[in-house]
Parts: structure tokens; sequence; C-alpha cells
């Protein structure tokens, strides 16, 4: 299996050209302002130039990462990103995703916060809306973050499930346990966020080459 990862909360371009560099095939903006992540519309329009810029390899999907946006945010994200794809991080329903598919023509991916089985059974009435699923871990209670938070849910929840689009792992994954974590989930995609800094928000391009080399040698 082909797996391709994505590498979520990018803010610099130091780990952006890492980033691609390492063969990510998706880069991850985020903007939720509560996050260490964030960064404005304007500098993530920067940061995908350079991930667009010509070069031997095949530029990365780039995916704008948003939390419960009304319709006014995503048209300004839109407008200055150009995203291959929204990331819906909040508690949007089946039926905002719709709106905001049909509003912008931009694929979706829908995160999903998992603590146990039940999780995975009701990613259900997701699978077919949205272009891609994320299974990330549920943050500790009392978290104002809905993800990044370095949690991590039992992989094998996910063992021999099959969705009609290939589907992200994320949640507390790193250089030393993401070839496991693949292993065990089945996931043919994987998403990591804290796992590659070296402090909150703070991506680390070593890291992210480490990262990505250990998802190549499965």
């Amino acid at each position: 299996m082909n797996r391709q990862v994505k590498i979520c909360g990018l803010s610099t371009p130091e780990t952006v050209q890492a980033a691609v560099d390492g063969g990510a095939a998706f880069l991850g903006l985020n903007f939720f302002e509560q996050s260490p992540r964030y960064v404005s519309p304007d500098t993530a329009a920067r940061l995908a130039v350079l991930a667009r810029r010509d070069g031997p390899r095949k530029p990365p999907s780039i995916v704008a990462i948003t939390v419960d946006a009304d319709d006014a945010e995503i048209d300004r994200i839109v407008a200055a990103l150009n995203p291959d794809f929204v990331q819906l991080h909040g508690k949007e329903t089946p039926a905002r995703a719709q709106a905001i598919s049909a509003r912008t023509g931009v694929r979706l991916i829908r995160a999903l916060a998992v603590s146990d089985q039940s999780d995975i059974e009701a990613a259900a009435r997701w699978d077919g809306v949205v272009d891609h699923l994320l299974f990330d871990a549920r943050p500790p209670a009392g978290s104002a973050l809905p993800g990044g938070t370095g949690a991590r849910f039992d992989w094998t929840l996910l063992a021999g499930r099959r969705f009609r689009r290939p589907h992200f792992l994320a949640g507390g994954l790193d250089p030393w346990n993401v070839a496991e974590a693949l292993r065990l989930s089945g996931a043919p995609l994987a998403d990591v966020s804290s796992g590659v800094e070296r402090g909150p928000g703070i991506k680390d391009g070593p890291l992210i080459t480490a990262f990505l080399d250990a998802v190549r040698s499965l």
C-alpha cells in the first residue's frame, strides 16, 4: 500500500519546504485562531505559493483547517488560499458540509473525534458526504483545541474498516510510532501535527523528514 502523509499546522517557509522535499502529499494550514498553529489568510497564501512551486515532485494538496467557520470566514480563506481541501474540525453537520461544498466547490475532509468503537460506527453518516474522513483522538476534557493535542486512541479500532475514500489516521503520531500505528489500524493516510514539533506550534524540519521517512519505509 502506498501510504500518504499530511503535515498539519505548518506556519513557516522552512518547514513547508521540509514537508515538500520529504514528499508530503498534503499540507495543512490552520485557520483556528485559538490554536498555536494559527496562520492568517495572507500568511497561508504565501506558504501555499511556496508549496506549489514547480519542482521534481508533484505539488502537495493544500488543506485549510477550519473549526465551525461561518460563510464569511470560509469565503475569505478560499479567496486567499484557493485550497484543494477544506478540513472541518468542529461541530459541523453533514448538511453544513454539503452547504460549504456547494458554496465553494472545494473538496472536504471531516475530522472525527474518537474515544471508542461507537465513534467509528458514527462515521457512517459522513461516509460519502465528504472526500476523506480523518479519525483523530478525542481531546482531553477541558481542552480548547479540537485536535493537535498529542492524545491518541486505540488504533486497532480502525482495523479492517473500509470507507468509500481513503481515510486519515491522526492523534499522537510521531516518527517513532507511525509505522506501528498504520500497521495496526490499516489506515492508508497519516496526519501529524504535534508529533513533529519541538514546542507547541513550532514545527521541526528534521522531525518532519523523519516522519515522512518512517512512512515511506513501510
